[in-house]
């Protein structure tokens, strides 16, 4: 039997970055707790211990914990804290959506595809209003499109639909590729904007409420209007003290509901719960962003509109879960139909691989290829 000479500190390391308490893997590896202080585990069981942390088995190695760094800018708080070290599903879910884009960059050069001229267009000194009505604009989404939507559910469709038009990669999953066992926590973030002129990506943390997904969208626009790259943790709740993530919230907001017209639309003598409800009809939108406003406008204050936020989305999250539907209509949400279409394209014309397809999109085989390439007619 042929014991591995890890350090405990490797050990440590990797149960910490896996976010597991020493108890969950004593679960699965009795001896664990000892491993830790001294003992020595056989190789089988590092090379185990490995895939239960999703770390791989060189860093067990290592004669010091790694410093593991995120490959994009990191803009998320705790209050005015940063994050800390990242965990390994959110690091997976950014070297996917990296190899994706710098595809579909090959692919758009090779298809002759221009610059994205919005990309970078202003700056964190620009008019919020003014930001937020080019976005507009530039969607083709105004409010009396919003308002001709059945329900703000649908809305987020139309949106995701809609920047996916103008040339943004739009990716929505709450698990690491397709594979549900690595489930992805709103918790630890919820999104990430990767700006290019060629191949902008918006990558959404779909185990988060489709409340907060439509909010994470017009959050991430606006970075790619910055032609800025990064991590977000905002809701409209926050008030993040990286500077640029408060300009972007507030740019989001106003996409979603302009001031202007919701001080026209509202009814203070109204009680809060019907106002809400009617608010949402209009504008085709959370409650969780119409509170936002309400609060944006003055007329609620601090306190009460972080009482309000915190009951709505406990509301909110107590809603029975929604089936996620079949395996393509959920594949084309995780990879975005732009994506999926020019893939499926090139692989079907021999001039991507089906292997790179595969490993693009987690799927193994040429006939789920082609079912896939069919569902996106």
């Amino acid at each position: 039997m042929i014991r591995a000479p890890v350090k405990p500190e490797l050990l440590r390391w990797a149960r910490e970055r896996a976010g597991l308490e020493v108890d969950a893997l004593a679960r699965r590896f009795p001896r664990y707790p000892e491993w830790e202080s001294a003992a020595l585990p056989t190789l089988k069981q590092v090379e185990q211990l490995a895939k239960a942390t999703q770390a791989a088995v060189g860093y067990f190695f290592l004669p010091a914990p790694p410093d593991e760094l995120l490959p994009i800018p990191d803009l998320r708080t705790v209050g005015s804290v940063r994050v800390g070290r990242p965990i390994p599903n959110l690091l997976s879910t950014i070297y996917l959506c990296q190899q994706r884009q710098e595809w579909y960059r090959e692919f758009a050069r090779a298809e002759g595809e221009t610059a994205l001229p919005f990309i970078g267009s202003v700056t964190s000194a620009s008019r919020i209003e003014t930001v937020a009505a080019r976005i507009r604009t530039a969607l083709k989404f105004d409010l009396a499109a919003q308002a001709a939507i059945p329900t703000w559910t649908e809305t987020i469709r139309h949106f995701i639909d809609a920047a996916d038009a103008l040339g943004v990669l739009v990716m929505v999953n709450g698990v690491v590729g397709n594979n549900t066992h690595r489930k992805l926590d709103s918790d630890e973030f919820r999104g990430f904007a990767l700006a290019d002129d060629l191949a902008p990506l918006i990558f959404i943390n779909g185990a988060d409420t489709k409340a907060a997904q439509m909010f994470t969208l017009a959050h991430e626009l606006a970075h790619l209007w910055l032609g800025q790259t990064a991590l977000s943790d905002s809701a409209p709740s926050s008030v993040p003290s990286p500077a640029v993530e408060a300009w972007c919230n507030r740019v989001a907001a106003e996409l979603l509901v302009p001031l202007r017209a919701l001080r026209e639309e509202f009814r203070p003598e109204a009680g809060r719960r019907a106002e809400l409800e009617r608010l949402a009809r209009r504008f085709k939108v959370s409650t969780l962003v119409l509170l936002r406003r309400i609060h944006d406008m003055g007329a609620m204050d601090d306190a009460s509109f972080r009482a309000a936020y915190q009951a709505e989305r406990a509301r909110l999250l107590a809603r029975p879960a929604t089936s996620g539907g079949s395996f393509y209509p959920t594949l084309r949400a995780r990879v975005g139909r732009r994506f999926g279409r020019a893939l499926a394209t090139s692989v079907l014309a021999g001039r991507t691989s089906f292997s790179e397809s595969f490993s693009l999109l987690g799927i193994n085989s040429p006939a789920a290829l082609r079912d896939f390439a069919a569902s996106l007619a």
